[in-house]
């Protein structure tokens, strides 16, 4: 069960954990004896209290009931002699005193354990993100990223609400009863048998009721995570829903998984709202029960004194709601159950770093990457086709192609974003699958044509994961990027926070930044995406050159929409179909008059 999962979270934390039991006892302890307490009280109101002199014995008394009625009395008697008034003084002196530890021990209860629900839920969430941060980036491929939110955001706060909150009443209440139910047998046992007869079956009734919570959760959290999904889309693609005027469309999708949520909202919560009437109405059916045959032995059996019974009844009382509380937490069970099903799915993912033991480590690249009958699809179809060749270290190797060719695909292989189905990619000689993901990519630097910032500043953006470089080589990084010049006109300079996704900067400006990141990661493989196809004449002036000092003395692969930048490779690979159709440089291509030739005259036209 995945309350137990969690529950190991909470015992992680001993100390508090063993703080908040002590003070539940306490709790407990206080709320039986507090009203044990009522005794002589009642007794002065009605009877008149009864005048123990002698100090009573256990051995003597008829029964334990009565050894601490005589025992409260005597105390009494001790204290007020003959004055009835004293007497209730100080009976209320003590219930007050009582009731203070109670709550005393109450608030301590709720302090640790609210130190241990805020910890757990820290844990879980660190978890997820800690999992999010190591999927392979098949999985966001296959997946919403609202539905992943939804599990971190929504999904955890539910576990909140149904397991943590509960863990102080599954502590201290089945504490409460404990204790109430061990006064209750003190008093009279033939009514406390009574009250043990209606709880299990309270609890058999409540049971057949909350089977199908977790069923009915599951669909409601599946549905705030769809929601999550559709609005984290509109965000993300909002220039193009205006600029399309589809706000209609984007509206009445949201609207229809809307409703389907408020619906099965509707069903679960109104299941769940029958607890409490159903725990009240049996717990009034006991009190119905006990005051008949109390009200019997009281009056016709004279087994019972009054205050005793009205002692009883209070006592009673105290067991119903806690009895309540419990029956809610056997539904908040089964709904955190369903949110706990789909955090733990997230948690419980195998991590893309976590391997078998390597035949290889690769501290440094030497000689040559060579593609080997390379085949690749996502689903049914392969979009690359038995792809074989060579880059030699130091090498600047283009690929080239229509839209859809493959090669994205292509370079995606080299870093292991995604898995080879058939054939290899070795380096040095080694196979890629047989050396250490994070040692295989440390040797390899991207530039994307999208340029991925984060909203922080320049310098961490350009640093990332190299936080122990020094400002030195920070500004020299900037400048071979031709991004030192912009930087400084920035009042913060480098302290420069360029907004989400970098939404402060050009797209050159951007492109810069992270020309910068790939010179400071110093890797000896570098892919370029089509890293200027999506910038203006000036800025892709500013950015090939900045291409071309990074690509100095590195092993390059590019991909370029625009060719005229690539006539300087070393070697130029054609791609259509997911097949190489050519290859060879730039000048071998064009006497060709082959495809690549074609491609040529086409920009050239255009």
């Amino acid at each position: 069960m995945y309350f137990i999962r969690v529950l190991s979270h909470v015992l992680g934390y001993k100390k508090e954990f063993i703080l908040n039991v002590f003070f539940s006892i306490l709790y407990a302890f206080f709320s039986a004896v507090a009203f044990l307490s009522l005794m002589p009280m009642l007794e002065v109101l009605f009877n008149g209290s009864k005048k123990i002199t002698v100090k009573p014995l256990l051995a003597k008394s008829e029964s334990l009931g009565n050894f601490i009625e005589n025992w409260l009395n005597f105390q009494v008697s001790s204290y007020s002699g003959n004055d009835n008034q004293k007497a209730i003084l100080f009976v209320v002196g003590i219930v007050i005193v009582l009731f203070f530890l109670k709550n005393v021990a109450s608030y301590f209860a709720l302090f640790f354990s609210t130190i241990i629900r805020n910890r757990v839920i820290k844990d879980l969430k660190e978890s997820i993100y800690n999992k999010i941060i190591v999927l392979p980036i098949d999985y966001f491929s296959k997946n919403k990223k609202g539905d992943l939110i939804a599990r971190m955001s929504s999904d955890v706060i539910e576990l909140q609400n149904s397991f943590l909150s509960i863990i102080e009443i599954l502590i201290r209440d089945p504490l409460t009863i404990l204790f109430t139910l061990s006064a209750m047998f003190i008093i009279s046992s033939k009514l406390t048998f009574f009250v043990l007869f209606f709880i299990p079956v309270s609890g058999f009734i409540i049971s057949y009721i909350g089977k199908s919570l977790k069923r009915k959760s599951l669909v409601v959290q599946k549905e705030q995570a769809e929601l999550m999904s559709i609005t984290e889309e509109t965000i993300n693609g909002i220039k193009i829903i205006k600029t399309f005027l589809s706000e209609n469309f984007f509206v009445n999708k949201f609207d229809k998984t809307n409703t389907k949520y408020l619906n099965f909202s509707n069903k679960l919560i109104n299941r769940q709202n029958i607890a409490a009437p159903l725990s009240e109405f049996l717990g009034i059916l006991v009190i119905g029960v006990l005051l008949w045959y109390g009200g019997k032995l009281v009056l016709i059996e004279m087994e019972l004194k009054p205050a005793a019974f009205i002692t009883y009844m209070g006592l009673a009382y105290g067991v119903l709601t806690p009895a309540k509380s419990l029956s809610k937490a056997f539904y908040s069970l089964k709904k955190g159950n369903a949110a706990a099903e789909r955090v733990f799915e997230i948690i419980d993912m195998q991590s893309e770093y976590e391997e078998n033991d390597k035949d290889f480590d690769v501290e440094e690249f030497k000689k040559e990457i060579e593609f080997q009958d390379v085949n690749f699809k996502y689903d049914e179809n392969y979009v690359l086709n038995k792809i074989n060749f060579k880059v030699k270290k130091g090498e600047m190797v283009a690929i080239v192609g229509a839209s859809g060719s493959g090669k994205s695909t292509l370079i995606n292989l080299l870093p292991r974003f995604y898995e080879l189905k058939n054939g290899d990619i070795l380096i040095d000689g080694k196979s890629i699958k047989s050396l250490s993901l994070k040692k295989l990519r440390n040797l390899i630097s991207i530039v994307t044509q999208e340029s991925i910032l984060f909203n922080a500043s320049i310098e961490e953006n350009i640093l990332l994961g190299n936080q122990n470089q020094d400002q030195h080589k920070l500004i020299e990084a900037s400048k071979i990027a031709n991004a030192y010049e912009f930087i400084n006109e920035y009042e913060e300079k480098y302290k420069y926070n360029v907004g989400d996704n970098g939404s402060n900067l050009s797209g050159g400006q951007k492109q810069r930044i992270a020309i910068s990141r790939a010179v400071i990661s110093n890797s000896p493989i570098l892919i370029l995406d089509e890293a200027t196809s999506s910038l203006d004449s000036e800025s892709e002036k500013l950015v090939q050159d900045a291409l071309e000092k990074l690509m100095k003395n590195k092993t390059s692969i590019v991909i370029a929409h625009r060719l005229s930048t690539i006539k300087n490779s070393d070697k130029i690979i054609v791609l259509d179909s997911g097949k190489i159709v050519e290859s060879g440089n730039h000048d071998e291509l064009i006497n060709k008059n082959g495809y690549y030739s074609k491609l040529i005259k086409l920009q050239s036209f255009n």
